[in-house]
This record gives structure tokens, sequence and C-alpha cells, in this order.
């Protein structure tokens, strides 16, 4: 009889801490448990095809996560958190990286510590296990009700902007994200109410911006950015910088 071998496990805190998903959604308790990384999943991340496609980390993430959940239902921010918390239990806390020196020109070596990164910090009282929140425009006065966009919204504008490309020959304007963050205008629930209100110009600069700003400082994320000093006292505070040594440790890539 074949032994049944068991991989350790850790339990991972989302940043929304699941208040974002309905209670019916697995991802609602606020956690996901993920095993430490195997050889199967180096595999992945190493198939020439799935980087070519790039869809070996998004495979990998997949491969590492026991708990039943949806991936695609997953917000962008918890997404955050748990490619994060693969590379931890996959090569340690530790992460090295090649920075340039703005005074001497000099690429240096810089290892951060990656336990060192926190949730950002949010007002969770505007949660309430719903992915929908109420912004009033401040000059046009609408209502427009929006949600954090998911990893299955990620693919969908990802697919949509390709598509554009590729018939008009130019890349999707930047309002392409809020016609999937938008779910409402004065209460009309409908997509091509959200897309005409967005292209017929009725969704002004003044308001567009006030909007991104407050959907970025309600979503639940990791803060990525990191504080480190270089060889010559330099004080440094920049996000953190994602090269292929991340997943790729000491390979070169």
């Amino acid at each position: 009889m074949a032994e049944k071998f068991t991989v350790p496990t850790e339990m991972i805190d989302l940043p929304s801490k699941g208040l974002v998903y309905p209670k019916e959604n697995p991802l609602s308790a606020g956690v996901v448990e993920m095993k430490y990384m195997t050889a199967k999943e180096e595999d992945i991340l190493t198939n020439v095809n799935l980087l070519r496609q790039g869809l070996a980390i998004e495979k990998m993430l997949k491969s590492l996560i026991k708990s039943p959940i949806a991936y695609e239902d997953l917000t962008l921010g918890d997404r955050n958190a748990l490619l994060i918390a693969a590379r931890i239990l996959a090569y340690g806390k530790d992460y090295s990286f090649s920075y340039k020196n703005p005074n001497t020109g000099q690429e240096e070596k810089v290892q951060y510590d990656l336990q060192n990164l926190q949730h950002k910090k949010v007002d969770y009282a505007v949660f309430a296990n719903k992915n929908e929140f109420t912004f009033d425009l401040p000059h046009s006065k609408n209502t427009v009700t929006f949600k954090l966009l998911t990893i299955g919204d990620d693919k969908k504008i990802d697919e949509e902007s390709k598509g554009v490309k590729k018939a008009l020959g130019q890349e999707a304007g930047s309002s392409l994200r809020l016609k999937y963050q938008i779910t409402s205008v004065n209460g009309e629930y409908s997509t091509k109410t959200v897309r005409d209100f967005i292209d017929s110009g009725a969704l002004l600069s003044l308001d567009s911006n006030p909007l991104r700003k407050h959907i970025s400082e309600i979503s639940p994320d990791l803060d990525m950015n990191i504080s480190f000093t270089l060889s010559d006292g330099t004080e440094v505070s920049t996000d953190l910088p994602m090269t292929a040594e991340f997943f790729f440790p000491g390979s070169g890539l």
C-alpha cells in the first residue's frame, strides 16, 4: 500500500479579513490555508510554456492553496498577501535585490525581511461582507457604487484591453478599470449605464480622480512600501522591487 505523504501548511491572514466577501463564501473566514512549496510547484514556476503565457505564478498559487476557495474571487489585495506568503514559505523571509545608489550610480545589494511587510491600514468599519461601496462624486453630485476588483475582474480587463489593442491598434484608456469597478450610477445597475456614463464624458476628471483615490484608500492590501539604508547612509523609501529573483533566488534570470 502506497504511503500517504503530508506537507506542512500555514494559515495566511488576508488583508481584507474576509469582510469584503459574502458570509457564504469561504473567503469570509479571513484566512487561507497554504502549503509549503514542493518540487511540484517549482516545476510549475520553471515551465517554459506557462512562463511565456504569464500563467506560472497563478498556477503555482492555485497549487499551494489548500482552502476550498474560488481563486478568481480573491480581491487583488488579498492575492498580493498570498503571493508574498508563498515566497516566504518557499524560500524564507530574506529577499535580496539590487538597487542603484542615486548618489554614486553604483548597484548595491539590498536584503529585506519580507515578514516586515504589514497590512495597509484601512477603515474596516466600511465593510459589511459585501463587495459594494457608495461614493458621492464631489462635483457632478452623481452617486455611484463600486467594488474592489477581483482576480476574475482583472482577467476580464486584460482580455478587453488586448481586444481593443488588436481591433484599434491602440491601448485601452485608463477608464477601462473604472468600467469594471463602478457597479451603478444613481441607482441604475446595468453595464450599459455605467459604460455610457464613462464614455459619454459624464464622468468628470474632477470626479474620477477623487473616486480613484477613495478606492485606493479603502482597498485592503499589503503595504508594499519599504525603507532601507544604502552603504553611504542614504535612506531610501520605495515600493518593494519585484524582480526575477523574487521567485527564482540565485537563478540570475
